[in-house]
């Protein structure tokens, strides 16, 4: 689906594109192409086994999968990073924060495949980065937001696209439903940690928030950052 021109959801379980709708919104994440011309980038991986259909996707939607460089990885849980593999033996450049690249590497519970009784496949990624670091993918600039808390790793990844400045925000603000945060149950999770992030996140101008799941913010997104930071601040203190 075009969310903005040349950008795209092409994954998720929530939106009814991949994974089951059965198992529940954590099968599969959003997953967001943008094309920059001269090549394809997207935003997180998928659960593996929805990379035939994200393919798919794309070619319907008349993105040319083969242009795809890069895949930028928010955080290592199953539903977002399994597919990275499979992404790397097609040639795809793999960029993530260097906790999340720890994670991953090792394949370990910090990755969550005991939450879908399956085994996470290790992968070394290719491009590491530090906090808060700006980077280029061709001719586009993107800034690196860390944001831990739902993970040690959680990475935000801010870019200015078609007069908007875009987030993509992975699970640091909760978009299922219920609730303001992402899933508490990850071994790194951590509250005190998690708050700072949102204050952090709160004070950052962007005009777009398209998360890990569910639909994105297309007006007033910072709302949905001071309605978590406020729960934050009552609940977890």
């Amino acid at each position: 689906m075009q969310l903005l021109p040349d950008l795209y959801v092409v994954g998720g379980s929530l939106i009814g594109l991949t994974g089951s709708q059965v198992k529940g919104p954590f099968d599969d994440c959003n997953v967001y192409a943008l094309d920059i011309g001269s090549e394809i980038i997207l935003i997180d991986t998928g659960n593996g086994d929805s990379w035939p259909t994200i393919q798919e996707h794309m070619q319907q939607w008349g993105l040319d999968t083969r242009k795809i460089s890069t895949a930028l990885i928010t955080h290592p849980h199953y539903d977002h990073a399994q597919g990275a593999h499979l992404l790397q033996e097609a040639g795809i450049t793999l960029v993530a924060h260097t906790y999340t690249a720890d994670a991953m590497e090792k394949g370990d519970e910090r990755c969550c495949g005991y939450l879908y009784h399956r085994v996470f496949t290790p992968v070394s990624v290719d491009q590491v980065r530090k906090d808060d670091e700006q980077f280029t993918v061709g001719a586009l600039t993107v800034q690196s937001i860390h944001l831990p808390g739902h993970t040690l790793g959680c990475t935000g990844f801010l870019i200015s696209w078609r007069g908007k400045k875009v987030l993509f925000s992975g699970d640091v603000i909760g978009t299922l439903g219920y609730g303001h945060f992402g899933w508490n149950g990850s071994i790194d999770f951590t509250k005190q940690v998690y708050i700072k992030s949102l204050l952090k996140l709160s004070t950052i101008d962007f005009d777009v928030m398209l998360p890990g799941h569910g639909l994105g913010s297309f007006t007033n997104p910072r709302e949905r950052v001071e309605e978590s930071l406020n729960e934050a601040l009552m609940t977890w203190r």
